[in-house]
């Protein structure tokens, strides 16, 4: 029996996937490759949160609706819940820091990372809405929600789920 085959599970290498990485490893690597993700993540909704405040304080502000004016609001609470939802891995990081949970702390922000992607899609496309709805009309409005709802459905859902199935088949050469 090989020395690495003797230990438990939790402490070999995984060397299924390709990758010679103890838990440790793959945790610290999975950490990073989250924190990227919350970078793109916090920019985003930092550019729609600021766009949103500004809003505010424009003089055409006044010529909302009633309607629009209550989606604002909604978005408003949304880009807030988008941002303290993107921070909090950061947050638990901080709480977590040198007590070795780092495989734990990656399995609750990716989990977290999930549910601020799916605040970040509403924000978006609620945006979008809210622009096109006051911009142009009520109508297009509902096109530009539709059309954004599909659009994230089909990026962020459908497209994986097909990248996923090619891969388990043998689709396309990995080794290019």
């Amino acid at each position: 029996m090989e020395p690495e085959e003797r230990l438990p599970a939790a402490e070999r290498d995984d060397l299924v996937d390709g990758r010679d990485e103890t838990r440790n490893e793959r945790a610290d690597r999975n950490w990073e490759e989250l924190l990227q993700e919350l970078r793109v993540m916090q920019t985003g909704t930092q550019i729609l949160t600021g766009f949103l405040l500004a809003v505010a304080f424009t003089p055409r502000f006044e010529d909302m609706d009633e309607f629009q004016r209550d989606v604002y609001v909604v978005l408003v609470a949304l880009a807030a819940v988008a941002t303290i939802l993107a921070l909090a891995p950061v947050g638990m990081h901080r709480a977590l820091f040198g007590r070795r949970r780092k495989p734990e702390l990656v399995r609750v922000a990716a989990r977290i990372v999930k549910i601020d992607l799916v605040a970040i899609a509403a924000l978006t496309i609620g945006v979008t809405t809210l622009i096109i709805d006051f911009t142009v009309n009520r109508a297009a409005g509902l096109i530009a929600l539709v059309a954004s709802l599909v659009g994230v459905l089909l990026l962020w859902a459908v497209l994986p789920r097909l990248v996923r199935r090619e891969g388990e088949r043998g689709g396309a050469d990995d080794r290019r």
